[in-house]
């Protein structure tokens, strides 16, 4: 066989071998708190479709956005907060007709099981309380308009720990670093060492759906499809009401 064509098929396998190393991969970016719970469903989908690979990314639901819009690669987006998937979609970085309600959560308040807070102004009682940064952690921004809803803004004011994301606020919360912590229902029930003290009102904050999409990458992409298509099922469902989200 002449040189040119050993050479030139040599290429095309290279090709065909890089093309297939990326087959079934599914980049995944989703808020930290919904890490349990996506683990869980993604083993699932993954477990019985063989061949298929999720490149996970947890984070703050505004940080990932940004990291989206400054170029980072996701194939399916989900946030606690449908705040940045209006965003993301407004600079063509979401597929419109891939854009669908993923659950509902709550926010709560934890701390040790010694503390006898029971409500909004029991608050004004403690040291030091943590929140996700309300510019980019859904829970924390939820939590910030209870207190201000509440009347507790200025009381709290010097009070107020802000922290990274959700799984960070539940650390110290955990740890004793703060004496109560404003968290979603879900990563509530994952502590061991904090009980939820009392649910905060509905009526002190806007509840939103956590909300799922695809980019354009992953809507040309039949795994990333399958995928969102599965985390709307009965069965999907069922796992993410036995990890504390609501269905409304």
């Amino acid at each position: 066989m002449p040189k040119h064509l050993k050479t030139l098929l040599l290429a095309l396998l290279l090709a065909l071998t890089a093309v297939n190393a990326f087959a079934g991969e599914i980049r995944l970016s989703a808020g930290a708190g919904m890490k349990e719970a996506l683990d869980v469903l993604s083993g699932k989908f993954a477990k019985a479709r063989p061949g298929i690979s999720f490149i996970k990314n947890y984070a703050a639901a505004g940080a990932l956005a940004m990291q989206i819009e400054n170029g980072a690669p996701a194939d399916v987006y989900i946030s606690a907060d449908s705040k940045w998937v209006e965003y993301l979609k407004a600079k063509k970085l979401l597929a419109p007709a891939w854009v669908a309600p993923f659950a509902w959560n709550e926010i709560v308040v934890i701390g040790a099981p010694s503390r006898k807070i029971t409500s909004m102004h029991d608050l004004t009682k403690l040291g030091r309380i943590a929140l996700g940064n309300p510019s980019s952690a859904p829970a924390g921004e939820m939590a910030m308009e209870a207190i201000k809803s509440a009347g507790l803004e200025k009381q709290l004011a010097g009070k107020l720990v802000m922290t990274r994301d959700m799984p960070q606020t539940l650390m110290y919360a955990e740890t004793g670093t703060v004496d109560a912590a404003f968290v979603h229902l879900t990563e509530a029930l994952t502590a061991r060492k904090s009980k939820i003290l009392f649910t905060v009102p509905h009526a002190l904050y806007t509840r939103t759906p956590f909300t799922m999409a695809l980019t354009p990458g992953g809507a040309s992409n039949a795994d990333a499809k399958a995928f969102f298509n599965y985390l709307r099922s009965t069965g999907a469902k069922t796992i993410l009401k036995k990890h504390g989200y609501l269905m409304q």
